[in-house]
């Protein structure tokens, strides 16, 4: 073998980065299962007191036993929490020449999909509309509003942008007005009163570009008020849409308010620290008397932290060393404080100095070196560990009675110091009326990043209309020398002093910004003057029981089928079954390492993907072995023959996996959530398989051959398996041209007639999976539902209602008030669901839930409808290319597209009949490209046959080449079939309820992928050849 030494420390490397990769995962784990134990410690200690508070806090003696245990857990969660953010930046794992904290190893670990451990999966959509509204300053323009009206409904069947939409509808309703006069009163700097509507839509579309960016950096902002851990927020790429993953949500409603609301920008005043040192003293003060009097800190640090198992002691050693270092040093800075002054000759333990001063603990004061309070309304520090607490202070009434009655703090949006601990508390002064701000953002009507005109550093310009310039000018008058605030949605983000009174509403601010940072300060200010809402238009939310039955299912699924995989190969191929096995092993560890390494997203389809690819691996195996027993049986040595196998496998290899791999990429460029990670795992898989059978087998069968040790690629059992088959497959093309035309025209029919069961992804609605606690009448819950499902007009909405799994478990889809984008029309669809469910009087629980808007249903269909064409375009066009005839293209094209066609008939005339959902959704246009990838790479490694014979019997009948090909291919096509089908299998019976459908078509698939490849693709390759040589 050449280049042996060379591929070995490839795979050494290879194994040592997926293993640096992977132990994130195992280390982050770790810490987890430390935070759960000590929130169970803390539960344990103090059950009894949070039970009396829970009962005091519900005025009731008596409470329901389940109530207390949703408290408790409630608690346990929030502990789990403070113990995970307090040692986030804390040093977790060494690995000699670099540490790294448990944040950093968090966000190298393999993550988990909401499917897989529970939480809200959300695409926004930026309410296009209102920004137009707002440029145009509402204009009652009768041609400008029936133009949005238009709009808006043809959106819902087009691809184009809004944007586009609105300018040919305008046009069309007033092709002799120009745009301009619409929209200059509100852009008189960037529209002239004689711009064309083309440079008019140009300059929209530019503020609707800013207006997406803009939220999605509050949303991004946003979504770290939510309390789960690894959210994540990504835009979608050229659609102006925006992604939003919550892992564990507890309070979906109040997930769906916080990110619909539109952005709050509000100017205000402010206090120095100085003027509030006493207030704090004070405040500190008082806190100190009642820690003395219930003397709870103590008591509460002590008894947890002596309960926790040696296996944690290092974290909270660090977390309380890092502590008292903190309050150590504030001591030092707290010298003249009197309270204080009295210990400063003894080091205090952070127990002492926290029940002492309880304010301070939490707040690090604003001071210098010198202990004088620095200028500025900065009033301290609070660690991101500690705002729950701060907060806490800051809320109770008798603590703020030691403050000014118009004082009101604020946190900045972003951590202060470099490593993401501390944040600053902002003291901002109350002037408006109602306790509102001085200054609301709606007065803005421009901001910009610019350039000083001395220095040349970035700055920010404002600029505000009439009303907002007399405002800022008495506001900028009477804060001379002080900071004027600037907040958006209840965060400072910025605090700029004032150097001297403003006029004319424009306005410089300085810094020592960099551009971005300008630039996100320009977008801030902005969002003051255009409302862009981000409206809900898809939405799943997964349960946690859900996520852990699917983790559950998952695994059990993954391991029986990694287990029949390795006793057939180890059955049927003996000794070169284990090595096949052993580069089957390493497979799998090398897929999980590239997932970890590329911060990719593990869920439930992509396990499916894994398991897949566990199936499809066992080919390139089956085909060197397979061509190594031929060279066998041919009368060549043990050693020539593994030489010869190997390189006349390769070809075949490469083709097939290609085929696989273009789909998968088509997959992966049109997919969305889910389905994207399927893509994903199915492409790696594909990668690291090739490696593993091509590389890994060769090194360990060389190896066993240097040392003289035995190889055999049979069992007594299975050493003749098909030797002499001799099937006439190319003379009976004709009876199963028939069947399959039978097959297809009954499929037709049904799909003419009967149709197809679309799923809410593409004709839009609501689904939602419902678990009650015994069998339910799907007709009596069907009729419940259509009682309370009625709009405004009296209309009811029968919905769907389907036995989805076990008997007790329900599918409810419907589409009342999908068309509703207003912000609570998701709240009253779930009060009316619980309304209906109760009717059933018998306990539930919806399992998870999924919403799919009319717009992006259709998206979803065009992108199904593009990927699908587009892999068969590509596919045909790379079988023309390595096999240099059209003929051979059109066979395996004709191949796929009959079995897409059989898949489709049978979904068509079994749904309703079968005990699972066989709904076409995202998940079946997975399933069809896997199906269409799979099915090329079982003719692709045929028509490799064939060519070769063709090349080598010139002088035989056509036929007589093509028939021995096939039959000489036979035993691979039946063991890769066979173990991929049964794999699937696996999944199907042991995967959940979520995938079953997915898995029938896969199934499905493979059955007539496999019998497409014998008996169509190659007998419509033949008889096109035929007729062109006919021709000449």
């Amino acid at each position: 073998m050449q280049n042996r030494n060379a591929i070995k420390v490839f795979t050494i490397l290879f194994t040592i980065v997926c293993l640096y990769q992977l132990s994130f995962t195992w280390v982050a784990n770790g810490v987890q299962e430390d935070a759960v134990e000590y929130a169970n410690t803390y539960i344990e200690i103090n059950k009894e007191e949070l039970i009396s508070e829970f009962q005091k806090s519900s005025n009731d003696s008596l409470i329901d036993s389940t109530k207390v245990n949703d408290y408790l857990q409630e608690v346990s969660t929030k502990r789990e929490k403070y113990y995970l953010d307090s040692i986030s930046s804390e040093k977790v794992y060494d690995i000699w020449v670099k540490d790294y904290t448990y944040k950093e190893c968090q966000e190298r670990e393999i993550n988990l999909g909401l499917d897989l451990k529970g939480g809200m999966n959300v695409t926004l959509e930026v309410s296009v509309v209102e920004v137009i509204k707002a440029l145009s300053n509402y204009s009652k323009d009768e041609a400008f509003n029936t133009a949005i009206t238009n709009s808006k409904q043809m959106q819902k069947n087009s691809q184009d942008d809004f944007v586009t939409l609105f300018a040919i509808e305008y046009e069309k309703l007033s092709p002799n007005n120009g745009l301009a006069v619409l929209f200059t009163a509100q852009m008189r700097d960037e529209i002239k009163i004689n711009a064309t509507n083309k440079e008019v839509i140009k300059v929209i579309r530019a503020e609707v570009e800013d207006a997406i960016s803009r939220t999605f950096n509050i949303l991004r902002s946003r979504i770290d008020r939510f309390g789960v851990t690894q959210p994540n927020i990504q835009r979608l790429e050229n659609s102006g849409r925006i992604l939003v993953e919550l892992p564990g949500i507890k309070e979906p409603e109040r997930a769906r308010k916080l990110l619909q609301s539109t952005a709050k920008l509000e100017f205000w005043e402010t206090y120095e620290y100085s003027e509030l040192l006493q207030s704090l003293e004070d405040a500190n003060k008082y806190l100190r008397e009642q820690a003395e009097l219930t003397d709870t800190i103590k008591q509460e640090v002590e008894e947890v932290l002596a309960s926790i198992e040696d296996d944690t002691d290092i974290e909270e050693k660090t977390l309380e060393e890092d502590t008292s270092a903190n309050a150590n040093a504030l001591l030092r800075k707290l010298e003249g404080d009197s309270a204080i002054s009295d210990t400063s000759d003894s080091q205090l333990s952070f127990e002492q100095f926290a029940a002492e001063n309880p304010l301070y603990a939490v707040l690090y004061p604003n001071i210098n070196q010198d202990n004088s309070p620095n200028e500025g309304p900065v009033v301290g520090f609070c660690t991101i560990k500690d705002t729950a607490k701060l907060n806490e202070y800051l809320s109770d009434v008798e603590v703020m009675k030691n403050f000014p009655l118009d004082v009101k703090f604020a946190y900045t949006v972003k951590p202060y110091d470099s490593d993401g601990k501390f944040m600053q508390l902002i003291g901002l002064k109350i002037s408006g009326r109602d306790g509102k701000a001085s200054l609301e953002g709606d007065v803005v009507t421009d901001a910009r990043q610019e350039f000083g005109q001395f220095n040349a550093n970035p700055e920010v310009s404002m600029t505000m209309n009439s009303e907002g310039a007399k405002q800022w000018k008495r506001l900028t008058a009477e804060n001379i020398g002080k900071s004027v605030a600037i907040v958006l949605d209840g965060f400072v983000y910025s605090f700029p002093t004032v150097q001297s009174e403003i006029t004319g509403g424009r306005s410089q601010i300085t810094g020592n910004f960099t551009i971005n940072e300008a630039k996100d300060l320009a977008n801030i200010l902005k969002s003051g003057k255009l409302p862009a809402p981000a409206r809900i238009i898809e939405e799943a939310i997964v349960g946690p029981s859900l996520g852990e039955e699917a983790i559950n299912a998952g695994l059990k699924s993954f391991i029986i089928a990694l287990m029949i995989v390795l006793m057939y190969m180890i059955f049927y191929y003996s000794s070169a079954g284990v090595v096949s096995s052993i580069a089957l092993l390493a497979n799998i560890f090398f897929i999980f390492g590239v997932l970890s390494s590329i911060g990719a997203v593990l869920t439930l389809p992509g396990i499916a993907g894994i398991v897949l690819t566990i199936g499809m691996s066992v080919d390139a195996n089956v085909l060197i072995f397979e061509r190594i027993r031929e060279e066998l049986r041919g009368g060549k040595g043990i050693r020539l023959a593994i030489k010869d196998g190997y390189d006349k496998a390769y070809s075949a290899i490469i083709d097939a996996n290609v085929t696989t791999l273009l789909t998968g990429i088509i997959l992966y460029t049109f997919g969305t959530g889910p389905i994207k990670g399927f893509a994903t795992t199915l492409i790696i898989g594909i990668l690291t398989s090739l490696f593993s059978a091509i590389f890994i087998t060769r090194l360990i069968i060389s190896r066993r051959l240097r040392k003289n040790k035995e190889i055999k690629f049979s069992t007594k059992l299975t050493e003749g398996a098909f030797k002499n088959t001799n099937i006439d497959f190319i003379g009976k093309r004709k009876k199963f041209y028939i069947l399959s035309g039978i097959i297809i025209l009954l499929g037709m029919g049904s799909l003419f007639t009967k149709g197809l069961n679309y799923g809410v992804d593409f004709v839009g609605g609501r689904s939602y999976v419902v678990r009650f606690d015994d069998i339910v009448d799907n007709e009596k819950l069907r009729s419940e539902l259509t009682t309370v499902f009625v709009d405004n007009d009296g209309l009811k909405y029968a919905p769907q209602v389907k036995t989805f799994g076990e008997d007790n478990q329900v599918k409810i889809t419907t589409k009342y008030m999908i068309d509703d984008n207003t912000n609570d029309a998701d709240e009253v669809v779930e009060a009316k669901l619980k309304e209906g469910l109760a009717k059933m009087q018998m306990d539930y629980e919806v399992m998870s839930s999924q919403k799919v808007g009319p717009t992006i249903a259709d998206d979803i269909k065009d992108a199904a409808v593009w990927s699908v064409f587009f892999s068969l375009l590509i596919i045909f066009l790379y079988i023309l290319i390595r096999f240099r005839k059209w003929q051979y293209s059109l066979g395996a094209v004709a191949a796929v597209f009959h079995d897409v066609l059989i898949v489709l008939s049978i979904f068509s005339i079994f749904y309703g009949i079968l005990p699972f959902s066989l709904e076409i959704d995202q998940a079946f246009i997975a399933a069809i490209l896997t199906i269409i990838g799979y099915s090329l790479n079982d003719t692709v490694v045929v028509f490799d046959r064939v060519r070769e014979y063709m090349g080598m019997h010139k002088k035989q009948e056509i036929e007589t080449v093509m028939n021995n090909a096939l039959n000489s291919t036979l035993s691979r096509t039946i063991n890769t079939s066979m173990t991929t089908f049964f794999v699937l299998l696996v999944i199907f019976l042991f995967g959940g309820e979520v995938i079953r459908g997915f898995m029938f078509a896969l199934m499905i698939g493979v059955v007539v992928g496999t019998y497409s490849s014998l008996f169509v693709a190659s007998p419509i390759m033949l008889d096109t050849l035929k007729r062109k040589e006919e021709k000449r």
